[in-house]
């Protein structure tokens, strides 16, 4: 047998040290990419958890139907405090330019931009009471085809639980297609920010109705639009998500409220009814401190005027019914002989005669929620017509369960587009 010498031993060595080397620095460079990699997940992890989960919970509960100009219904549970409390700390917004600014560089961390769309609503609200004392807040949102989305809240931080409804159609979504896309989706991250009703944990209840304030100009519509220095800014929809989110009763959201210049959304003009667990109610309205709807041309002009269900309007109205409901469509409530020439100048006073006539029959008593749902659906925009449109959705919050019955697009008889919502226990249910 023959002896490999030294020479040979050590050029035989030399290429698997080569090898050992090149897999070292393989190796080396994996652990490398690997480490950034997960560095780079956790940092995604951390700075869009909140994000990822509330866009994983968005799904479709029921589907369009075109024929019947029905959008499709979707629910998302939001996770964290959507950057809501520093967007006030900050001062607010008096835009809607500024409140997409802030959602954008927030929520979608830059990489989505969105619109909010001007939009033409109806709706109409009252308050009722059940037999065994139960205090309701009933609500449509009459408007055209649109897809909108369930919306539940619960943030935490001192801040209340709520189930609200947001129209899609308001942050540019197409309302004759579905939500599809990942991009869609992550632009509804935004409906937080755009409720036009709800309720919260403590009982309370908002919702918001266009009053077609501005009967001197062309297209007699002037929106709200206050600068009374030292006051911080809100816009309509984060105005009702303030109410949602931070009031205990009617007079604490009134006392939020008046800490702020209120600057409409969508350039159009708006009022608002709250209501509590207690049975004590309020329409909100912005007026001019002088003068009538025909010179009410400059929005900057407006203060805050609370009408509350035990008014002397009401006392009158009730004919002594021993509890105080109220009721609003799309005119001012407030001195409306003064604003208003005739019944027939009033947006919604048909739908405004017919819910009261309703409630005055029964001295503001409905047996439960589904008989107020039967009003609302009375007042169906398919139902009660004279104005075009649909009703996309109606809504009996129960305050003092903290209870909602909530039905698709005037498919009352329908279970399948009727649900119910419990903000205690947290369950969404479909009534079929």
């Amino acid at each position: 047998m023959e002896e490999t010498t030294v020479a040979e031993q050590t050029a035989g060595e030399a290429p698997k040290k080569k090898m050992k080397l090149w897999v070292k620095i393989v190796c080396i460079a994996l652990a490398a990419i690997v480490a950034v990699v997960a560095i780079l997940g956790f940092t995604f992890l951390g700075v869009w958890n909140n994000e990822i989960s509330t866009f994983n919970s968005f799904k479709k509960l029921r589907s369009r139907n075109d024929a019947n100009d029905e959008g499709s219904v979707y629910f998302m549970k939001v996770k964290g405090g959507f950057y809501f409390d520093e967007l006030l700390e900050g001062g607010g917004v008096s835009t809607d330019s500024q409140l997409i600014s802030y959602i954008t560089e927030n929520i979608t961390k830059g990489l989505v931009k969105m619109n909010i769309s001007e939009t033409d609503i109806g709706c109409s609200s009252f308050t009722a009471t059940t037999p065994s004392g139960d205090k309701l807040f009933a609500r449509n949102y009459d408007f055209a085809k649109t897809n909108v989305c369930i919306t539940i809240c619960d943030p935490g931080k001192g801040r209340h639980k709520s189930f609200s409804t947001v129209d899609l159609n308001y942050i540019g979504m197409d309302v004759n297609k579905d939500v599809s896309g990942f991009m869609n989706k992550v632009t509804c991250l935004a409906a937080p920010f755009v409720p036009l009703d709800g309720i919260n944990d403590a009982g309370v209840s908002c919702g918001i109705y266009m009053s077609y304030q501005g009967g001197g100009v062309s297209d007699g519509t002037v929106a709200t639009n206050q600068n009374t220095e030292g006051k911080d800014d809100i816009t309509s929809t984060t105005m009702l998500r303030m109410v949602l989110d931070y009031a205990d009763d009617v007079d604490e959201a009134v006392e939020l409220i008046k800490q702020y210049n209120l600057h409409d959304s969508a350039n159009t003009s708006f009022h608002y009814m709250v209501a509590d667990a207690s049975g004590k109610s309020a329409i909100l309205e912005w007026l001019p401190v002088n003068g009538t709807d025909a010179t009410d041309n400059d929005g900057s002009a407006r203060e805050l005027v609370v009408t509350y269900n035990t008014d002397e309007m009401y006392d009158t109205l009730r004919d002594g019914a021993e509890f105080d409901y109220q009721w609003v469509t799309n005119f001012i409530v407030k001195d409306q002989d003064t604003y208003y020439t005739d019944n027939d100048s009033k947006p919604g006073y048909g739908r405004y005669e017919h819910i009261y006539n309703s409630l005055k029959s029964t001295g503001g008593v409905v047996s439960d929620e589904n008989d107020a749902m039967r009003i609302l659906g009375e007042v169906g925009q398919r139902t009660f017509g004279g104005g075009g449109g649909c009703t996309v959705h109606s809504a009996v919050y129960n305050l003092t369960r903290k209870t909602v019955l909530w039905v698709s697009n005037e498919c009352y008889t329908d279970k399948t587009a009727v649900y119910s919502y419990d903000l205690s226990t947290g369950e969404l249910k479909n009534v079929a």
